[in-house]
């Protein structure tokens, strides 16, 4: 049967507002004029705005002149106002999760809201748009074809170099977000155990100071020891070839030295004893004798 509706009328029913759906709006992570159409016209005509900030949030809103009932929803009161939300979702109301830029869920507590939802079988659907993580993959010159993101290391030292280790071998493009006071410590950890890979440092992506540089770990370490970092980072690392496998940070090193290098990141011996004969390729009781004889 043909649809004789007119075709502005079928637009304008695909992108109607329904209640009890959460809707996923992703935010200009720099140039307001970034925001898309249709996430305008889902924030305006929502129930309420779950925000990570209201106050950022609502100068958004005002810029745009909508004005709408806010509640605040962010890493430290996810628990609680992740129930709120989805009782009000329950009972018929719309609601659009903002972050203070970019798209919500991804390294985010609205993951958490997500999995609320979906398990209490509630509508979620997302309203595309600016991810800083997808911006500056394009931009980094590296290969885009298989990547993973990392989002923010731990800031425990341990955790931090356990995740490193774990990720070193990876040939896929790899992601990390960072803030400038710990840039140049991130890039020493990543040097320490990546090596001397190729490196894209992306700031200020899509405001007026945007910066790419795109250089390798030890250019970048020397750069900012002189330069004081600004800004938010994201960093695209190239993923482990056979020419940065070849030029690990430990290649010229002993076993002993190599062993000593996870003891001064903070690992027990045992630990770091496991950790070279992984880099190495060794049995461990191999570079057990090497460190005890």
């Amino acid at each position: 049967m043909r649809n004789n509706e007119p075709k502005n009328a079928q637009k304008e029913n695909k992108n109607k507002v329904l209640g009890g759906v959460l809707y996923l709006v992703a935010t200009p992570i720099g140039n307001l004029s970034d925001i898309s159409e249709r996430a305008l016209k889902v924030l305006s005509e929502v129930d309420v705005v779950a925000a990570e900030d209201t106050r950022n949030t609502g100068k958004l809103l005002a810029y745009f002149g909508i004005s709408k009932p806010m509640i605040s929803y962010f890493e430290h009161n996810k628990r609680e106002r992740g129930e709120v939300i989805l009782e009000r979702l329950k009972n018929g109301e719309s609601c659009a999760l903002v972050t203070d830029a970019g798209m919500p869920a991804i390294s985010d507590p609205g993951e958490d809201l997500v999995r609320l939802c979906a398990e209490n079988d509630v509508t979620v659907t997302s309203i595309p748009g600016c991810s800083a993580v997808v911006n500056a993959l394009a931009l980094s010159a590296l290969p885009t074809g298989r990547f993973c993101f990392e989002g923010f290391l731990s800031t425990n030292k341990n955790e931090r170099f356990e995740r490193l280790n774990e990720i070193k071998n990876d040939t896929r493009t790899t992601i990390f977000y960072e803030a400038p006071h710990k840039l140049t410590k991130t890039l020493e950890d990543l040097h320490s155990v990546f090596g001397n890979r190729k490196i894209a440092l992306c700031r200020e992506l899509t405001k007026l100071n945007e910066e790419i540089m795109r250089t390798t770990i030890e250019d970048a370490i020397e750069y900012y020891n002189v330069n004081s970092p600004r800004g938010e980072f994201v960093l695209v690392v190239e993923g482990c070839t056979k020419a940065t496998d070849e030029n690990t940070f430990w290649a010229s090193m002993s076993i002993e030295d190599h062993v000593e290098h996870y003891v001064s990141q903070g690992f027990k011996k045992m630990d770091a004893i496991k950790s070279v004969a992984k880099d190495r390729g060794l049995p461990k009781n191999e570079v057990y004798k090497a460190v005890n004889t």
